[in-house]
Order: structure tokens, then sequence, then C-alpha cells
């Protein structure tokens, strides 16, 4: 039998006993979790082991953000000074903190469903200026399958293709930090800028159903790169590496740990060390981590995957959940400069399980050692020019 994970242990420490002991139905105790985490100074995720030295220094990427910055002045412009009040916040404002998948909390900044032709046209332009080609589909598809996650439910008011809010986080600047998150049911994207540097983090990544059988978007489907090449990974190990890599042979209703109002967390490293597999393993790895980086433009995606490579070594991935073609399962990568999670999640929407479902799933995006929504980058720069 395995070792007890000591980060699985945290997982269930962290999430349960936040829910369990609050009184009242299942939404007042949400509340309180909410208000107790975002009360708690903003600190990060962080491994055990003492991080490296340096790992997020304000430096020339030489790769523009100039188009993002226009992007979002434009949009910011169309603006009534009503709508752009509670759309701008300052960039260090606990705002960004307030992100969640769940569509039940009010959310800030301005709707999709509330913009007009001209705006809604401005908000994705400022959306495809800052991702990747297939980071721009993958989040509209995500918007459209909550489009057919309302014509499945009826329940139009709670979901819908355009329920989704955009905030700035200061004043768009080729020097000053500044940022854009947008927020809405299975897709979050928090991305700081600070001069030609970007730290897209957290993102939030799934959906309920992941294909549309039916309805006006029928046939789209999402995140299937992400369940099908960590499939093959897991599959590419041997027996002995496999008996590292693989936690538990089953996995829970829910395993994610980074998701919403988590920010400030300690965990313990499971799975594999990725310096125990072979080169051809290391670049398969290397294949499944890029298709996460890779929603971000593709010359910051180069950079963030550069520094990636350069702690591979000292990269884990543990896993949880069967290893056949049509199994359910969460795997969990823990890089110095990264945190990614996906997982086959229970029914919630459609129906009532506690028995995860490939209809179901959520990944999740983290920038550990205290650099979620570049808040490392942003410390450093108070301390050059604000003494």
């Amino acid at each position: 039998m395995k070792p007890f994970s000591i980060s699985l242990l945290f997982a269930i420490l962290f999430v349960a006993p936040t829910v369990q002991s609050q009184p009242g139905p299942p939404r007042a105790r949400f509340d309180a979790q909410r208000e107790i985490a975002l009360a708690q100074p903003y600190k990060g995720v962080f491994y055990l082991d003492i991080p490296p030295a340096n790992l997020f220094p304000i430096r020339k990427t030489g790769v523009s953000t100039e188009p993002v910055r226009q992007a979002a002045k434009a949009f910011l412009a169309s603006l009534t000074a009503t709508d752009r009040k509670k759309t701008l916040f300052p960039v260090d404002d606990l705002e960004w903190r307030k992100w969640d998948n769940r569509h039940f909390f009010v959310r800030q900044g301005m709707g999709f469903d509330k913009m007009t032709k001209g705006q809604r046209a401005l908000a994705f332009h400022l959306m495809k200026a800052s991702l990747s080609a297939r980071g721009l589909r993958q989040t509209r598809d995500i918007m459209k399958l909550n489009g057919t996650l309302a014509e499945l439910t009826r329940k139009p008011d709670e979901y819908g293709e355009w329920l989704y809010w955009i905030t700035i986080m200061g004043e768009p600047s080729a020097t000053k930090p500044w940022g854009w998150q947008l927020d809405g049911h299975h897709v979050i994207i928090n991305y700081f800028v600070l001069g030609d540097q970007v730290v897209m983090s957290p993102v939030f990544m799934g959906s309920e159903p992941v294909k549309a059988v039916s309805g006006k978007f029928k046939g789209t489907e999402v995140c299937q790169a992400e369940q099908d090449k960590g499939l093959a990974f897991i599959n590419s190990l041997d027996a002995k590496q496999r008996a590292k890599a693989i936690v538990a042979n089953e996995k829970g209703p829910t395993n994610n740990i980074g998701e919403a109002f988590r920010d400030n967390q300690v965990l313990d490293y499971i799975g594999i060390r990725c310096s125990e597999l072979t080169a051809k393993q290391k670049a398969q790895l290397l294949g499944l981590i890029e298709v996460y980086i890779g929603n971000i433009a593709d010359g910051h995606a180069k950079v963030k995957m550069a520094d990636v490579k350069k702690h591979l070594d000292a990269t884990y991935f543990g896993w949880l959940g069967g290893t056949e073609k049509d199994s359910v399962f969460y795997y969990r990568i823990q890089s110095p400069v990264a945190l990614i999670e996906f997982d086959h999640q229970r029914p919630i929407a459609l129906a009532r399980s506690r028995t995860p479902t490939r209809q179901h799933i959520h990944t999740v995006v983290r920038t550990p050692n205290g650099n979620d929504y570049g808040k490392d980058l942003l410390r450093q720069h108070y301390l050059r020019h604000h003494k």
C-alpha cells in the first residue's frame, strides 16, 4: 500500500472543513468560505521545499504587450462613465481574487450580456491580442457550451453564452503594472502585465457538458487535448515509473486543489519526479504542459515554456484514477513556475451524482511561489518605485 500523501491530506483538510463547518444552507456555507479566504492576505501556493531564488525577476522579454494595451484602452473608451467606474479597479485591488467558477456569486465589471455589439467586438479583440488562437477558440467554445447548458437546463438566468464579465485592474500602461480579468462559469482568465512581461494565472477552464450533441452549438467540444495527452503520458511510463506516478487507482468526485479562494496553500509533491523520466518522456510531458501554457499568445508562451524547461527536472507529475481509454482521472503537474491540474468532476448542473464523468472537466493553471496575479512582479515593482 502506498503511503498517504501529505498533499492529499491537505486537500481534504483545506476543502472539506471550511465548507462543512459553516452553518446553514450550501449557499451560506460558500459565502462564509469565500469571506474567510478573501480576508487572508495573499501569500500564494507554495511547496514544502525551499523555492529556487529569483524565480520571477523583472526583465525584458522582447515580446511586445502594446497590442494588449491598445485593445484594453479601446475597450475602456467604449464604456459610459458609469460602466467604466464599475469596470476599472486599482492594480492591487482585492477584485483579482474574487473570481469563481460557480455562477451564483455577483460578478463585477462589464457583462457581455449588457455590451453593445461594438463593445463585444472590442472585448473579444482584447482577448485576441492576449491569447493564442487556440486559447481564444477554447474560451469562446466554453462560453458557447455554457449556452448549451442553458438550453439543457432551461435556466437562462443562471447559464448562458454571454454571462461573462470583464474587469480592468490599473490603467493600461506601457511601463506601469496593470491587467485584466475574464470571470464567468467554467472560464476565468487573470492577465497581469508589467512592461513586456505577462503572467496569465490563475486560469480556470472546463465545461459541463464538454461536448454539445444538440442545439445551437452542436459539435462544440473542449478540453480534449488536455484529457487525451494526459492519458497518453501516463501510459508512456513503465511499471516502475507508474508505481511512483499513480497515487491512487480511483479518484473522488472532485480533486482539484487550486480553484477559487484557494490562493494560499502549502502542498507536498505527489507522483514521480521528472528527473526520473527518459528524454522522450520529458518531451512528451512538455507537450502536455504546452497545451495549457499555449493558451497565452505565442510569444509569451515561448517565454513561459523556457522557464518550465529550465525547471523540468524538479517538476513532479501525479495521477489519481484509471488509465484505460474511457477512464476518469485527475492529474497534477507541480513545477516551481507552474501548477497545472486536470480533473474529471462529478455531474452538477446536468445530474446529481458523486461519480465523476468525462462530461464535466475542470482544469486549473496557477503560478506557484507567490506569483499568481503577477503578485511577485508587483511586489518587486513597488520595492523599486514606491519605497
